[in-house]
Formats: C-alpha cells, sequence, structure tokens
C-alpha cells in the first residue's frame, strides 16, 4: 500500500478545496464543490470563495442568498454552515440525530424533563404561520408551556436541532449587519424536507462521503467524523470501499480517497491563501497536521483568519479601516507577555505608513492591480522576519502576484 507523505497530504489538502489554484467556476457551483462553508461569521464565506474562486464578486453570493439557492443552517457538526438549497434539503434529516445529540450533550442537564418530539410540535405550530422568528421570539412563544428551562437551551433546541431552519437574509449578505431571524426550512424553499431512505448501505451517507473526499480527501474515517460530526458513517464506508482507493500516511494510518481525485506532487508550488475564520481546510480534519502545525492549533477553533505560506499557516491576519494586519498565529497570554516582557515580533501592516528605513520592505499596490472604484491604497510595511514571523516576506513578495485583489479582505 502506498504512503502518502505529509507534504504529500498538504498538497492534496490544498488543491482539492481550490486552494491551490482558483478555480474558474461559478460562487454555486464552488459552495456545492466544498460540501458548504462554515458561516456562524456571517461575512467569512466571502473570503473563503475570493481566495478560492477566479473573478469572484460578493454580488454573486448576495444573490444566491437571496435567490434562495444557498442557505445558512446548522448542520455539519452543529455548526452555522452555507450550503447550496439541494444539499441541505438531501442531508439536513441525516444530520437530525446528531444535532439533537449536541444539544443535549452541551447542556448535559438542563434540558432534563423536556419532553423532545412535544417541544418540536409545539415549536412547529408557531412556526405554521411562515413568518420569520428571531431565537427569543420563539421562545417566548412557547414559555408558558416551559417556564423552567433556560431560554437559550430552549433556543438551541429548536432552532439547531428539533426544527429544521434557515437563517434569512439580509443576515448572511455582503457588509450586511443582521439579527438571526429563522423560518422552518421547507417554507424558505417551497419544498419538504425529506427523509432518508430506509436503506442499511445509508445512502445519504455515502454521498456525505465521496462530497468530502472530493473537497478534501485524503482522509481517515475520524476525518470525515470531524468533518461532518456523524458518527454512524460505518456503514457507508463499507459500501463504498470498492470503489476507493486507499493509502497510508507516514504514521500508518488508512486514508481513503477517489481514484480520480487530484494529488499533486509534493513539491507543486503553493501560493499565499487568506483563508477565512472557521475555514474547513483546518477544522474538516481529526488530524489537522496536513495544513498546521499543534502549536498553532488554537488559531482554527479561536475564530481567527489564517494566512498560508507554502501551504501552511504561517500567520494570523486581521482588517480594520482597509488595513490588513498580519501577526503570528500564536502569541503568549497577555499575563505572560506582562512578566516576560515578550512583545512579540511587531505585525506587519498594509494600507499603513511606509517603513522609513528600509525601503526593501516597501510595496506599492498600483490601480492596475485594483479593480474599478477602489480606492487607491498607500504603501505597505512590515517588520523585520525572525523565526516566528518566518514566511512573512513571502506573504509580502506574493501579494501583488495574487490573482484577485485585496480589496474584500481588506474591506471586511
Amino acid at each position: 500500500m502506498s504512503v502518502l507523505t505529509q507534504r504529500d497530504l498538504n498538497r492534496a489538502t490544498l488543491a482539492r478545496p481550490f486552494l491551490l489554484e482558483r478555480e474558474d467556476c461559478t460562487v454555486l457551483d464552488a459552495v456545492s464543490h466544498l460540501a458548504g462553508l462554515q458561516a456562524q461569521a456571517p461575512q467569512e464565506p466571502f473570503t473563503g470563495l475570493w481566495s478560492r474562486v477566479g473573478a469572484f464578486t460578493p454580488t454573486e453570493l448576495d444573490s444566491l442568498v437571496t435567490g434562495r439557492q444557498v442557505v445558512r443552517t446548522h448542520l455539519m457538526r452543529r455548526t452555522v454552515h452555507l450550503v447550496t438549497a439541494t444539499d441541505v434539503l438531501a442531508w439536513r434529516a441525516r444530520h437530525d440525530a446528531m444535532l439533537r445529540q449536541r444539544v443535549l450533550s452541551t447542556y448535559r442537564s438542563e434540558p432534563a424533563g423536556i419532553d423532545l418530539d412535544e417541544l418540536s410540535t409545539a415549536g412547529l405550530a408557531v412556526m405554521a404561520d411562515d413568518q420569520p422568528r428571531t431565537t427569543g421570539e420563539l421562545v417566548g412563544a412557547l414559555r408558558d408551556r416551559w417556564p423552567t428551562p433556560p431560554s437559550r437551551v430552549l433556543g438551541e433546541l429548536l432552532v439547531a436541532a428539533l426544527i429544521p431552519m434557515a437563517q434569512l437574509p439580509p443576515r448572511g449578505r455582503w457588509k450586511k449587519t443582521a439579527g438571526v431571524r429563522n423560518l422552518f426550512l421547507s417554507t424558505w424553499l417551497h419544498q419538504p424536507v425529506p427523509q432518508p431512505p430506509a436503506d442499511p448501505g445509508d445512502p445519504i451517507g455515502q454521498q456525505l462521503v465521496l462530497r468530502y473526499l472530493t473537497a478534501y480527501g485524503p482522509a481517515t474515517t475520524a476525518d470525515i467524523r470531524a468533518w461532518s460530526g456523524l458518527a454512524g458513517l460505518p456503514a457507508a464506508v463499507k459500501a463504498l470501499r470498492g470503489d476507493l482507493l486507499t493509502y497510508r500516511d507516514e504514521r500508518g494510518r488508512l486514508l481513503l480517497d477517489l481514484p480520480d481525485a487530484p494529488r499533486p506532487h509534493a513539491d507543486t508550488p503553493a501560493p499565499v491563501r487568506f483563508l477565512p475564520a472557521f475555514d474547513n481546510a483546518i477544522l474538516g480534519y481529526q488530524d489537522r497536521s496536513r495544513i498546521i502545525d499543534d502549536p498553532h492549533l488554537g488559531i482554527s477553533v479561536a475564530g481567527q483568519r489564517a494566512a498560508l505560506v507554502d501551504g501552511r499557516v504561517a500567520a494570523a491576519w486581521t482588517t480594520s479601516d482597509r488595513r490588513l494586519t498580519i501577526s503570528p498565529p500564536a502569541h503568549p497570554h497577555p499575563a505572560r507577555r506582562a512578566r516576560t516582557g515578550d512583545r512579540g515580533p511587531e505585525p506587519g501592516h498594509l494600507h499603513g505608513p511606509a517603513h522609513r528605513h528600509d525601503p526593501n520592505r516597501r510595496i506599492r499596490l498600483t490601480r492596475s492591480t485594483l479593480p474599478a472604484g477602489v480606492p487607491q491604497p498607500n504603501a505597505a510595511r512590515f517588520s523585520p522576519l525572525t523565526r516566528a514571523t518566518r514566511g512573512y516576506g513571502d506573504i509580502v513578495a506574493q501579494l501583488n502576484s495574487i490573482e484577485s485583489t485585496l480589496d474584500l479582505i481588506a474591506s471586511a
């Protein structure tokens, strides 16, 4: 059995979700290919798609959201994902048991005594008028029947587990700030949510496995479980095994993959890529060492955005006032810095004042690199490279060669 090195896995991990090369495809096709994008932070999918799709524009995703072709809903791992309408209708019922269990395990004793079927029926009755509601409004309508449980428990059970809900726009639109308004998913999409077929081979589970491997393989079964949150996929994997290739990683673990999926050479060059918070290229694996080093794992669950250099997480990035700030992916705790005087390396700033002492650290983005109507940015400066910030120079060197522009992330 062939062995895939860590770098082999890294290049496949970049190629599958369009991070090795931007894909010339529609935004709808990209969302489908990725099997959804994690989206509890509503603006993050725009950056995720900008990093993957050639000539991406936010208005295209906005149109899909308002046109009900993509939907914000709780799905994989009980997190809010942006998925196509086709996928959410096919997959939602297959996630029902997991969604319930995750809410119950989160709140432990607090849901005790709640009859979930009764709560679900009551919630559906409230939503039967086809009017969008906030979670608080839905809970308030049921408070007389369930006066004791905390509102957050009832709310999470109703909107994240028991009732398939869509989060309606304007939440999830580009540069729009809006609270969550929920509507029954079948009402929003004008289609019923079907139940999975009673087939021991788990055909919906098989579809999920194949779609995951298409976008994120090669992978172990533990990786598939970490991405989906579903523990009950052995029957699906067993049914597919004859059609899948198998490899070993350098630690001897069994990897599954599709026969015709891209597995680029380990030496394939990888451009700098800016990932949004909670990107599945990082979170979609049980073992994330293919793309991020152990000391930096916190970046993937803390809501920090990551910059990839040579295919690996090398920095965190933020934006404010059209300034892009790149900093090390992990800092000592503030209390520790106060005790030791360790301030860490100075972060670099895009669209800030030019470095006064070293002209080689200046980068100017000319008007030719920006679309019409985007204000001309100022020069940029980056701090001296250190071991902790190794790779920043690569980020700087590649900024002007990125196929799109920095307007999206600088405006996020």
